[in-house]
């Protein structure tokens, strides 16, 4: 499903998404638009050049080997069924890759934090390492990384922008939340972050 165009002019400047930016824990049970969703996908990973391939988040050698799914529930973000989606970053589009709502799964595989299943919306941050590695070796792991790391700021920032709170996940069990996704074994999760209108 092809996304809405990303806007690039918001109302909250970013010194002031910096300030206030603070990880939330409990949301809201309000919808989010496709817009909502398309913003933060391109914050994380869109394509920001035009005719072009760079992104929104720094890369080691311009090899991107992130991915990102979204996990939802039903009647979560307007115009999208439960299920798990991932981003395709070319086409600013999801594709729906398993239906039904796994948010409670994924938060039993993250030690049980199951506040994360209130959220509507669960970004997953995940690095296929051979993309980076095969030119930096080992060292592309720690490259990945500091890339999820910037995203995961990213996301944080156009979360703030657009009057929504994100949170941040790292204790999980690597492949119980694989198994959730139902993603390739070569894609590691990094990152999760549960993002909704803050309660």
């Amino acid at each position: 499903m092809k996304l809405p165009q990303p806007r690039f002019e918001g109302n909250v400047s970013l010194e002031t998404a910096i300030k206030v930016r603070r990880t939330v824990r409990s949301f809201a049970p309000d919808t989010l638009t496709l817009g909502d969703l398309s913003q933060l996908l391109w914050a994380a990973q869109g394509i920001t050049e035009d005719r072009g391939f760079k992104r929104a988040a720094a890369s080691g050698g311009a090899l991107y080997p992130m991915d990102i799914y979204g996990v939802l529930g039903e009647k979560c973000i307007q115009g999208l069924q439960a299920g798990i989606y991932h981003y395709e970053p070319n086409d600013h589009a999801v594709i729906r890759s398993s239906d039904g709502d796994a948010r409670d799964a994924l938060a039993r595989a993250a030690l049980g934090q199951m506040w994360m299943a209130g959220a509507p919306l669960n970004l997953v941050l995940t690095a296929e390492y051979a993309r980076i590695c095969g030119k930096y070796g080992e060292r592309g792991v720690r490259y990945a990384m500091i890339e999820a790391g910037h995203v995961g700021q990213n996301i944080f920032l156009q979360a703030e922008a657009r009057g929504l709170g994100a949170g941040i996940v790292g204790a999980f069990h690597d492949r119980e939340v694989a198994q959730v996704l139902k993603i390739p074994r070569s894609h590691e999760p990094l990152l999760i972050m549960p993002v909704g209108y803050k309660r």
